[in-house]
């Protein structure tokens, strides 16, 4: 049953009702949801529910009527999202876990290590335990195998995942390993289920050769029950009347069990097809169907691997997966999930903690466009006095993948200009990068000057070359000037442009800051029509990275609403209704649902919390899905 709790329960009442559910010999899970705060409580012994909601502190009590209590969807609505290491499962990722089908050697397991993690995988498979078919068969290297995986690990910085086979070898392997897995042979082993649960470690569970979905989802239950909470679904593949394929994948299952249980789900396409050729289009289509995650077989000599050859990816072939899975990823509305790079998170945390020193190398902060741009001012005044260094990369996304993998630190991303408006490309990237957290904002004036080589005078310039959006605020001055604007892709790269041409008639407008690093005069200054020009800043950061910041006063949100009239007019009610003075509101279309928005808001935070904390209860309640962007402090 669930026991939903009052939004004002205390401490005191909630051990309460634990203890009293416990003594009725009923197992108790407490869930805190985005929602609400609920307990589990399942075990073979009846019960009276009015008993159970008469007790203080107890808003309903709600019958679960699945056979599968704590993996039910009814238990739990919101996802379930968990670490393994520095890997996030769960939620709208797509996580990449990738190796051998069986560990056969030192160095062939470290060579697949280096290969797969190259390519993007977050996590290292190999089986050091091989269950088989034949006796006669390779069995593994058993707890050998596991020293190897364990050694490959530690040197690519992978969580690394294996198969168990007897209950027998729980505690050794985990000394070595991460993740346990649970083979299709062994889904209804109940026992070895008991026995792995109880460890209380992650669990990846694969379909049983002919197992019903229902079937599946209690061999889930087993390991709940037992003590685990972090399981990972896994599809590979049911035996059917079909011959033409090894098994028959099921990627029908993804959103039937989405629909059914909050555990993540991934897919094997690997054992699912039997052939490397059918691995990457049904790779594709598991990320498609809504899969947290793939499962792929991958050796450095596939033809001579001693299990699994044939389904096997070279390196090569599982690199460009890789590439094809990033590009699929934000059309369906995922992220693929990057291990961060861990040498560049404990430098980052030397700008917070002075008791840190690394000297080998600076904390990133890294921006869009080139040296001198409006972008390196933001990053420099926001980090002022201390050692951070600002990195420029091409692309927005750039910004967002650097900060992800963990090869930068922080990112600085512009969100709006005040005469020009939103930069509505970056809207869409913090919805489709939801591990990264916005931990700070910063207002950059933005001053236009008039930038050429020396030697040049105002009164000869013919051309000048700068970013569409500063041509245009400086409209006034180029039109009373008689002087033809030239679109370039940046203000500072125009800049570097000019620095380049020996042409004293040419120009660029842009910042201080290029004209001295290009070695430019400033020929006229504050050319903008509107003197009120400014841009305001994002800073992104990792959630692992974001610190609490104990006097932030700005939080950002995002939400959807129901298709229905006065949804959007009611969530913004709440604001209102506790006081939250709402200070930027920007719409965006969701990919792949017409006529279907994303919300973005951003709120002064006030000095009482609880009162932000009870309007994100109710708006949770009607939104039909509510994120918090980030809690910081505005500069």
């Amino acid at each position: 049953m669930i026991i939903v709790l009052h939004n004002t329960v205390k401490v005191s009442e909630k051990e309460h009702i634990v203890e009293y559910l416990k003594s009725k010999g009923l197992t108790v899970r407490e869930i805190v949801g985005e929602k609400e705060t609920v307990l589990g409580a399942v075990g073979s012994i009846a019960m009276d529910s009015r008993q159970i909601e008469l007790l203080p502190g107890v808003a309903q009590v709600i019958p679960i009527t699945q056979p599968y209590k704590l993996a039910s969807r009814e238990l739990k609505k919101d996802d379930t999202v968990f670490n393994v290491g520095p890997v996030k499962i769960g939620g709208p990722r797509v996580c990449v876990i990738a190796g051998p089908c069986a560990v056969e050697s030192r160095e062939q397991i470290i060579t697949s290590a280096i290969a797969v993690k190259k390519a993007g995988a977050v996590m290292l498979r190999g089986g050091a335990f091989k269950p088989r078919t034949s006796p006669y068969a390779f069995q593994g290297l058993g707890e050998e195998g596991c020293k190897y995986l364990k050694e490959a690990g530690e040197l690519t910085g992978l969580p690394v995942v294996t198969e168990i086979v007897s209950p027998s070898d729980a505690e050794m392997m985990r000394d070595y390993i991460d993740v346990f897995q649970i083979g299709a042979r062994n889904m209804q082993n109940f026992e070895l289920l008991k026995k792995v649960g109880s460890m209380d470690m992650p669990v990846i569970l694969k379909r049983g050769l002919s197992a019903t979905i229902q079937e599946w989802l209690m061999a889930a239950e087993y390991l709940l029950s037992a003590g685990t909470d972090k399981v990972i679904l896994c599809e590979r593949g049911i035996r059917t009347f079909e011959t033409m394929t090894r098994n028959t994948l099921d990627l029908s299952a993804i959103p039937v069990v989405q629909k059914l249980s909050h555990l993540p789900v991934i897919v094997d396409p690997s054992h699912g097809t039997g052939l490397r050729n059918k691995v990457l289009p049904m790779a594709l289509a598991g990320v498609a169907a809504g899969a947290n995650g793939l499962i792929i077989e991958v050796h450095p000599d596939p033809d001579n691997a001693t299990s699994d050859g044939p389904q096997s990816l070279y390196p090569e072939q599982f690199e460009k997966l890789m590439c094809d899975i990033e590009a699929l990823s934000p059309v369906v509305g995922k992220e693929i999930t990057r291990i961060p790079d861990l040498r560049h998170q404990a430098m980052a945390a030397s700008v917070h903690d002075s008791k840190i020193s690394l000297k080998d190398s600076k904390p990133r902060a890294v921006f869009q466009g080139t040296k001198g741009a409006y972008s390196e001012l933001a990053a420099n005044t926001f980090f002022q006095g201390t050692d951070v260094e600002a990195v420029p990369v091409s692309k927005f996304k750039d910004i967002f993948k650097e900060v992800l993998s963990g090869k930068s630190d922080w990112g600085i991303v512009p969100l709006e200009n005040s005469v020009a408006g939103s930069i509505l490309e970056n809207y869409d990237l913090l919805y489709l990068y939801p591990d990264l957290r916005i931990i700070g904002e910063i207002k950059v004036r933005i001053r236009h000057n008039l930038l050429a080589r020396k030697g040049a005078s105002a009164e000869e310039i013919k051309k000048v070359y700068s970013h569409p959006q500063a041509l245009s605020q400086c409209t006034e001055y180029l039109e009373k000037n008689g002087i033809e604007a030239v679109s370039f892709f940046d203000t500072a790269g125009a800049a570097s442009y000019v620095s380049q041409q020996d042409d004293l008639t040419i120009a660029a407008i842009a910042g201080v800051d290029a004209a001295d690093y290009y070695g430019l005069d400033i020929l006229a200054e504050g050319l903008e029509s509107n003197p009120h020009n400014y841009t305001r800043f994002a800073i992104i950061a990792r959630e692992d990275m974001a610190r609490s910041i104990d006097d932030c006063d700005k939080v950002s949100v995002v939400f959807s609403t129901p298709d229905k009239a006065g949804a959007l007019s009611g969530c913004l009610s709440v604001f209102s209704e506790y006081g939250l003075n709402m200070t930027k509101l920007e719409s965006r279309p969701i990919h792949g649902k017409p006529w279907s928005y994303m919300f973005y808001v951003d709120l002064e935070l006030p000095e009482d919390r609880s009162i932000f904390d009870k309007a994100v209860d109710k708006i949770s309640n009607m939104a039909e899905d509510f994120r918090i962007m980030g809690l910081y402090q505005s500069k």
